[in-house]
């Protein structure tokens, strides 16, 4: 475990000078964290598989259109990415043991981890399956100071879900990520509200966000390469060359980043993907695959209590061009043959396609709670009938494996396509 401080980051109520109530107010100007687990998917994967510890591990489809889902440090060392091709990612790391994913393990992970975040505060935004924003200024009282918090997170995220977590600790949500980054893996560094300009002005340009490597280029070749450089630079003169961003990056350079933690939000869709190992033009694969995404996508709802207004398609061709269409349904789904009756009539409203397809994906959009729903009864048995059956496969799912049980059109002895 690695743990930093930079300038005065240890706790206000260490100083014996100050009152209590100084030293709590002290606190609370440092109290938002942002918590991140360590290569989420091969963590997870890790636990029952102990002998690959310190090896190069990637977890994603060993196929030639595949991308990283995750990867361990010991691949990351060798230029590993998320989200590169595989084929590149085996190629750079030919050593590494590649695990498929499993992503309803990865699921249920991540809600244990939010269930601990929730121990230990409300405020809590998660932004994605393994990282979220804390704000821990209510929480101070109870449980100690905000490093003492950060410190009790990892502590019952290594107990009870037996993965690492990296925890930055600062006034701002912006400062809080950046330290959490400087940090990984398996660190925790708090940057105090008085430091944390001294400390942005020691980190490169790249630092902040919404500059990436393009943006970064143009910086440079004005001579700015460095937050401190961003820092010194007239908001006129950054907005000539990076437009209405301009204003944006000068402020985090100065450390303002006034958006408060915002309280756990409902996802906004839920959904799947495939990227065929070969571009087809066969309707018949591309209508049995919608029902694959139809079924990944409806158990997804389920699991998360959800239910969809809103059907999503997309089709990237050949050509990497991509279209999407999207329908709007009379009554809340989470059944997967409701999904792919609208999915069929979307593709069907594209008319004939002008090259093979690449790409197909579901979508459910516009989710709200299930029990929150006002759901109208179906004058077709079938529908309730669909229900019924995808609920029982479910349930022999969570029991036996997602590949116990699958619809009889979906056993075809041609290879699948693989997860992108």
């Amino acid at each position: 475990m690695r743990q930093e401080a930079f300038g005065s980051a240890q706790s206000a109520a260490s100083e014996p000078a100050r009152s209590a109530h100084d030293a709590l107010r002290e606190q609370r100007r440092t109290s938002i964290l942002h918590v991140d687990m360590d290569a989420f998917f091969v963590s997870v994967e890790l636990r029952s598989r102990p002998d690959l510890r310190g090896k190069p591990v990637i977890v994603g489809f060993p196929a030639e259109r595949s991308v990283v889902l995750s990867a361990s440090y010991e691949a990351r060392a060798t230029g590993v990415k998320s989200a590169m091709p595989m084929a590149i990612a085996m190629r750079m790391c030919p050593g590494a043991v590649i695990i498929h994913p499993r992503h309803k393990l990865y699921y249920e992970v991540s809600a244990q981890l939010m269930e601990i975040f929730a121990s230990i505060t409300d405020l809590v935004e998660p932004l994605s399956v393994d990282e979220a924003f804390l704000d821990v200024g209510g929480a101070i009282r109870r449980l100690g100071s905000p490093l003492d918090i950060g410190h009790l997170i990892r502590r019952r995220v290594r107990s009870e879900l037996g993965i690492t977590a990296s925890v930055g600790i600062a006034g701002t949500k912006f400062v809080a990520k950046i330290a959490s980054t400087r940090c990984k893996p398996d660190g925790i560094l708090q940057i105090d509200a008085q430091d944390t300009i001294p400390y942005l002005h020691s980190l490169p340009v790249s630092a902040l966000w919404g500059v990436g490597g393009k943006t970064a280029e143009v910086l440079a070749r004005l001579g700015i390469r460095t937050v401190a450089d961003v820092a010194a630079t007239p908001v006129a003169s950054l907005k000539k060359v990076l437009g209405a961003s301009g204003e944006h990056v000068h402020r985090l350079s100065m450390g303002i980043d006034p958006r408060p933690v915002t309280p756990t939000r409902l996802e906004k869709s839920i959904g799947a993907e495939e990227t065929f190992a070969t571009d087809s033009a066969d309707d018949a694969l591309l209508h049995r695959e919608l029902l694959r995404l139809s079924h990944r996508t409806a158990a997804r709802l389920r699991s998360s209590g959800m239910l969809a207004r809103t059907v999503a398609l997309k089709l990237r061709y050949a050509d990497f061009s991509t279209v999407t269409r999207s329908r709007t349904v009379h009554t809340p789904v989470d059944s997967a043959q409701l999904i792919y009756q609208v999915a069929v009539q979307l593709l069907e409203s594209l008319g004939p396609r002008s090259m093979s397809v690449r790409l197909v994906g579901v979508r459910a959009e516009q989710l709200e709670p299930a029990g929150q729903a006002s759901m109208q009864l179906s004058l077709d048995r079938r529908d309730d009938n669909w229900r019924a059956a995808e609920q029982a496969l479910d349930r022999v799912a969570e029991r036996f494996g997602s590949k116990t049980l699958l619809p009889a059109r979906l056993l075809d002895p041609r290879k699948t396509p693989d997860v992108e």
